[in-house]
Parts: structure tokens; sequence; C-alpha cells
């Protein structure tokens, strides 16, 4: 069966398919025939239940982004139940990016039962660094599948942005930088 088939029976849009294939997080086995015709290899291996349990994670930064949250875990459902994968945990937490303690990422992680993390973007498992959470699991046989990869294409891009964030949470703290950017913003308007 070829790619665009495959993902309109996976309920994906094709394009998501071949950014999947490109990047190597396509969830079944596939390979380029023709300069522009991949093919899936449907077989009795490549089931929902043959990829393992899934396990959906969700993060926001601060309490008043509890309903992203709740729609976070919405989409990553919906999208779990439209490719009839098994879902073992599902975690949700709102708790800074920069923070490397949070309790539900780690238990998500630490899951034998999970053998494909699933966010909906990169930057809500981690701020920075995510490529090693992916090769630890990797090295064990799981993977980490991103659904939405459009954030920041550009390699450069996203370094500087890592950079500029660490350096940021040096200067400012871990804690949330909304406080200090709205009195920032009242001692301007009243000097």
């Amino acid at each position: 069966m070829n790619l665009t088939e495959w993902a309109k029976t996976q309920g994906v849009h094709p394009q998501t398919a071949y950014r999947w294939f490109r990047e190597g997080t396509l969830p079944v086995p596939a390979q380029r025939v023709g300069p522009r015709t991949i093919l899936v290899n449907i077989d009795a291996n490549t089931t929902p239940e043959a990829i393992g349990g899934l396990g959906l994670y969700a993060r926001v930064s601060s309490h008043d982004q509890k309903t992203d949250l709740e729609r976070q875990v919405a989409r990553l459902s919906a999208w779990a139940a439209q490719a009839g994968h098994r879902v073992v945990r599902v975690e949700a937490e709102i708790a800074s990016g920069m923070n490397g303690c949070r309790f539900k990422a780690r238990r998500l992680l630490a899951d034998p039962q999970v053998t494909c993390v699933v966010v909906e973007h990169k930057d809500r498992l981690g701020r920075m660094n995510v490529e090693l959470v992916e090769a630890a699991l990797s090295a064990t046989g799981r993977r980490l599948l991103v659904l939405d990869d459009g954030e920041v294409e550009d390699d450069l891009v996203r370094d500087m942005v890592e950079v500029l964030t660490s350096f940021c949470a040096r200067v400012y703290g871990r804690g949330s930088a909304k406080n200090r950017a709205r009195r920032a913003l009242e001692a301007a308007e009243h000097g």
C-alpha cells in the first residue's frame, strides 16, 4: 500500500505521514521505491498492538493555561483513537519546560509498558535537550513521536532559541517570567 493510502486509512494527513517517514518516526515499516513512491509494509507485525503501548504526555507552563492542557490531552487521545493504537498511560501536568524534575513526565518515561511516548510539540516534553531523551528511549527500544514538529524547522534557529532560553533561565530563574514582564511594562508606563 502506498503512503498516501495508508495515511488516509489511519486518519492522518498524507503530508504528516510523509514528514514522519522523512524523520524516521512512521509507526510502520516503509521504503522508497521510486522518486515519488513510498510503500508501507502492512503485515501481521505492524498492527497497532505490535507497535506497543502509547504514553501520551501534555504540559503547559502555568495554571491560567489549564484549558489548553485539556485540549492537548483531547487532541492526543483523538489521534491515538483514530490511528487505532493502545494507550497505556496519559500524563498531563502544569510545570515549566525548563524544570527537569517533573514528576509526571518522569513517571511516564519510567513506565516499561510505554513503548512510544507521544507529544503534540517537542517543546511540551522539554525546552532543551529533548534529543537526549529521544536517544535514551531509542537505546531501550522505545521512541518519541512528535505529532506536530512544524514549530522550528531550521536547526540553527532551534539551537539559538535553546541558548537564549538557557540564558534567560539563568538570569531570571526558573520561575515564570510573566510577573517580571508585567512589572517591566508597568514601570515603563509610569517612568
